[in-house]
């Protein structure tokens, strides 16, 4: 029985577990993010992973609206988040005050990932 065998459920998905430093992409997909005070910022839209280095890059966060209307979405580099385990999310060192001018994009766009200029304003905001 190879691995991938060995990693199957009964109903033939891939099982996706964690460990204390893995977690599958899809449960971190829905985490809550918050502010250095506790507060709930939003939650994790994606994750972005570099294909060169495998490593993820941006966390993009599902911020504001209500019921998915008026949402807008903030990546955030990834060294910027921190896991709790108390609060069962992530924590990043910014304000709500300092998201809102953070660079961001609408529920209808999909970020300008091609632009290398874009992706470093989002990198210099954070530092």
């Amino acid at each position: 029985m190879d691995q991938r065998t060995m990693n199957r459920d009964t109903s033939g998905d891939v099982a996706r577990s964690e460990t204390a430093s893995l977690i599958a992409s899809d449960k971190v997909e829905g985490t809550s993010v918050y502010d250095a005070r506790g507060e709930k910022l939003g939650s994790i839209y994606t994750v972005m992973i570099d294909k060169n280095s495998g490593k993820v890059s941006y966390a993009v966060l599902s911020f504001g609206g209500f019921l998915g209307i008026g949402e807008s979405y903030y990546p955030l580099p990834w060294n910027q988040l921190r896991y709790d385990t108390r609060l069962d999310g992530y924590v990043v060192s910014i304000t709500e005050e300092q998201l809102k001018g953070a660079p961001s994009y609408a529920r209808n766009e999909s970020g300008n990932w091609t632009d290398a200029t874009w992706r470093s304003r989002i990198d210099s905001y954070y530092v």
